[in-house]
């Protein structure tokens, strides 16, 4: 092994985690396309429709996004009137996130979503939990 191996491509954790993420999120478009959402949308209808109210920062740190990222996103969100934006009453400084009826009616049409992806993805559900808890524990290990 000599100095430069380290610089091969075929030795790095962030390639095939950087390959597998986008393989996946295309995997996710012909099912969104007929909802009208983005991959990144739908993961902010997820959290909305879970929480059905919250702050823009509190979204942002759920979803590992910027406000420079969430913000066109929410605007198209609102424009398609899933969801509204409003200041919050006990702090102007706070942005609040809030589903509206049509956004809370569109979850019934994204409820196969997960499992249609999951059709397309070649692991065991065992597979999937494993990776799934070494994900967010190197997700927990970055902050």
């Amino acid at each position: 092994m000599n100095d430069y191996d380290v610089l091969k491509l075929e030795n790095q954790l962030c390639f095939p985690l950087y390959a597998a993420s986008r393989e996946v999120i295309k995997r996710y478009k012909p099912f969104l396309d007929p909802l009208g959402l983005t991959y990144t949308q739908y993961i902010a209808m997820m959290v909305l429709w879970d929480c059905r109210k919250i702050s823009v920062k509190d979204l942002g740190e759920k979803l590992f996004l910027d406000s420079g990222t969430l913000t066109p996103l929410l605007k198209k969100l609102e424009a398609q009137g899933y969801i509204t934006r409003l200041r919050s009453e006990k702090d102007e400084r706070v942005l609040i996130v809030e589903t509206t009826p049509k956004g809370r009616r569109l979850r019934e049409k994204a409820v196969d979503v997960p499992q249609q992806v999951g059709c397309c993805v070649r692991i065991t559900a065992d597979e999937a939990q494993q990776l799934y808890t070494l994900l967010y524990k190197l997700l927990g290990t970055m902050e």
